[in-house]
């Protein structure tokens, strides 16, 4: 839609003064399409004072009246200066420096935008990208993303987790507008408690991430931007239904309510109610379930006083059911008639957040973040019980300033946690309740150094201190150096600390007949010591241009080295042991990725991912269960020109494939309840078709693994469901098959 309409917006309002200039730089070319140039260089000339463009080429900059002449650069474009006697917005487009009469270079704004100047190895991921797949949640928004795996978490819940480096989300710092959000008893579902349509933006750091955000980030950090009332569209309505009978209907209103005031009602439902036993096991392929999700958003903008804020209420319901296809929880509820489980959630949200920036003094600005839920989850499996309430507060206050000049920044603030867990098992072995109160105070200083050009390096340290977790430092560096055109090496280390949440982590050890233990209980936390690990990367960024078409390609390894790990052991198949981690445990991951724009409107998206992730466990020094060594990814996406009256087709697909994945130990079981050491490989296909007809109508219609890829047999001992051998784990692949969906998009 940006390519048809180009609105110059404000950036976060609150940045924008009398003092400031801003606009947009585009790339000049012979379609007269609006495509911004991401990353382009803008500084005055003769000073250190300058700044680069956003994923849409937007820039802000500030402003005094003995600056004249405004160098505006960007590599492979001819480099312009400009002359500014006021304050204004500029719109300007940069011509390539190899524009020859028999050579014409096209390109167009990517979906997903890597930067080659921010210290960070992050990438940002647009509503573009998002919308080459359903993506009815945040689960299911990293399908066309090689850095982030996604795969179902058990045979029976549906839920699909997420990961990175080789690590589980709970090691991912997830935040929604920088705010941690997915964290503690939210760590299990919480993904699906987010709608698709609600995304922005997502922004994806590999590696150790920000003190700004906290201690918790160990093998990077997701933010998901949500959409603003003040720039989405007045009405938008987004349906779904696919072929297993799933239907989901979202629609944001927004409007205008005062000069300075936005509001926005973003509603989401979701419902599946039909029974699904493809593998004829007797369990049911999908819960049954319904979800209500609403959120009231409100935006407050003053750009004369550099103010702009934030306040969102949510509230969730969400219930699910799921076990065999005879079970009915009106009479079979925790007996042994049938095996069933149904989880119920109710989740609470209050966040706002406040931001100033000095009208006398730009580069001065304060951010004041703060956030209160409120997560009850009731729940049966078969004959366990779990219930968690989890009371969380949040508060972050940030400054922003420069020393001597804008090439020096620095960040320095405040942070309160406040976390209060209050859980029930009814399971053997364990006791039935488990309650405790986590309190931190912490403070962190953040230096940057960005001289535009060469060298952007980002150094960060913050002290905590926490009443289980004791008094603590830790520290992050990144750092980026370009020794030729288009090209980012950077390298980063950081130490991460957290406790882990060991019940509302690992929920599907509760689908299982196996006894639960805590062994050596003598820490602070229910018998455990805090996680603790360091992350080092190396990472390389490398654009050029094949057969005239742009190109990039990408090569990084990081290594993550656990201190101290609870660790999680499924080694012996009755048994699910939880422990600290005496030995070695890390993970290794090495990718390389190329994207190409192999023709006009058709990109190509190549990678190749190897893990070694090994953890020493009481049996011996093993490789993780259920991580597969190798995997290749290829992304494919066209589409056509924009017809005069904004019709177009789109064409997306997606292709993963897994090497083998260790099974965790089943040699103790009988015979006929034995699995192999390790699983097939597999491949699966995704594919989508979207007719745009208009600015305000378009309709999708896709495809999940539509080779109809199913792993055999998913849950070990489905005959007997309440007998020692009875599991769920082992899952490795699709347990539906193929599904097909279709929906359609209005917005005004």
């Amino acid at each position: 839609m940006s390519r048809i309409i180009y609105i110059i917006v404000l950036l976060p309002a609150f940045l924008f003064s009398q003092n400031k200039i801003e606009g947009v730089i585009m790339e000049a070319n012979n379609e007269n399409e609006q495509i911004g140039l991401p990353g382009a260089n803008v500084y005055w000339l003769n000073t250190s004072v300058g700044t680069v463009t956003d994923i849409d080429g937007k820039f802000n900059l500030s402003y005094k009246p003995e600056y004249k002449k405004l160098i505006i650069s960007y590599v492979g474009f001819k480099t312009d200066t400009l002359t500014v006697a006021a304050p204004k917005t500029i719109t300007h487009w940069l011509q390539p420096t190899d524009n020859l009469d028999a050579v014409t270079i096209k390109s167009r704004k990517q979906a997903t935008a890597k930067s080659y100047l921010k210290a960070a190895n992050t990438f940002t991921v647009s509503s573009d990208e998002l919308l080459k797949a359903a993506c009815c949640n945040l689960s299911e928004s990293f399908e066309t993303n090689p850095s982030i795996d996604v795969n179902f978490a058990d045979a029976v819940t549906g839920t699909r987790q997420i990961k990175m480096l080789g690590l589980t989300s709970p090691y991912i710092l997830i935040a929604t507008e920088n705010i941690p959000s997915i964290r503690g008893a939210s760590q299990a579902f919480g993904l699906s408690f987010i709608p698709g349509t609600w995304v922005e933006s997502i922004q994806i750091t590999k590696g150790a991430g920000s003190v700004v955000n906290g201690y918790e980030s160990i093998a990077g950090q997701i933010n998901a931007e949500l959409v603003k009332p003040a720039t989405d569209d007045k009405l938008f309505v987004n349906l779904y239904g696919a072929s297993s009978e799933r239907v989901e209907l979202n629609t944001h209103i927004n409007t205008k309510v005062a000069d300075m005031w936005n509001m926005g009602v973003y509603l989401h439902g979701n419902r599946h109610d039909k029974k699904h036993d493809v593998n004829n096991d007797g369990f049911l392929d999908m819960p049954l379930y319904h979800q209500i999700n609403v959120m009231n958003r409100w935006q407050y903008t003053d750009t004369e006083k550099g103010l702009v804020s934030f306040i969102n209420l949510k509230f969730l319901n969400d219930e699910k059911q799921t076990g065999q296809l005879n079970f009915d929880p009106e009479t079979d509820k925790l007996t042994t008639n049938a095996w069933g489980s149904e989880i119920d959630t109710r989740r609470y949200e209050v966040s706002a957040k406040f931001g100033y920036v000095n009208p006398e003094i730009p580069y001065q600005s304060l951010g004041v973040q703060t956030a209160f839920s409120s997560h009850k989850q009731d729940s049966y499996f078969g004959l366990n019980q779990y219930n968690i309430t989890h009371n969380s507060l949040y508060a972050n206050a940030i400054y922003n300033s420069i020393i001597s000049d804008s090439r020096h920044k620095v960040k320095t603030g405040v942070s309160y946690t406040y976390d209060h867990y209050d859980e029930f098992l009814n399971v053997e072995n364990l006791d039935p309740m488990y309650e405790r109160t986590e309190r931190s105070v912490g403070a962190f200083f953040e230096y940057n150094y960005d001289n535009l050009e060469k060298l952007n390096l980002t150094a960060g340290i913050r002290v905590d201190n926490h009443n289980l977790l004791g008094t603590f430092i830790t520290p992050r560096f990144h750092a980026r150096y370009t020794p030729w055109e288009k090209s980012a090496l950077r390298a980063s280390f950081g130490r991460g600390k957290r406790s882990a949440n060991v019940f509302a982590e690992n929920q599907k050890i509760f689908s299982t007949s196996r006894a639960i233990n805590i062994v050596n209980s003598s820490g602070n936390i229910y018998g455990l010591d805090p996680e603790i690990a360091w992350n080092y990367g190396v990472s390389f960024l490398q654009g050029f241009n094949l057969f005239g078409r742009k190109a990039d390609v990408t090569i990084d390894y990081y290594k993550t080295d656990f201190k101290n790990q609870v660790v999680v052991d499924y080694e012996n198949p009755l048994e699910v042991n939880f422990y600290n981690l005496e030995g070695d445990s890390y993970a290794n991951s090495f990718q390389t990725e190329v994207n190409y724009n192999a023709f006009e409107h058709f990109d190509l998206r190549l990678a190749y991912k190897f893990y070694e992730v090994k953890t020493q466990y009481n049996s011996g020094k093993l490789d993780k269960p259920l991580v597969p060594k190798h995997r290749l990814f290829a992304n494919a996406s066209y589409e056509t020109h924009l017809g005069n009256n904004g019709g177009q087709w789109r064409f997306d697909t997606t292709f993963n494939w897994l090497g083998e994945q260790r099974f965790s130990s089943t040699a103790s079981n009988p015979i006929e309840y034995q699995l192999p050491d390790y699983t097939p490989t597999l491949a699966t296909l995704n594919a989508q078709v979207t007719k745009v007809f208009s600015s305000k109508f378009e309709v999708y219609l896709g495809g999940e693994n539509i080779t109809n890829v199913r792993q055999p047999n998913p849950i070990l001992s489905a005959d007997d469901p309440f007998g020692a051998n009875f599991d769920t784990t082992f899952v490795y692949g699709p347990v539906f098959g193929s599904m097909y969906y279709a929906g359609l998009r209005f917005r005004i």
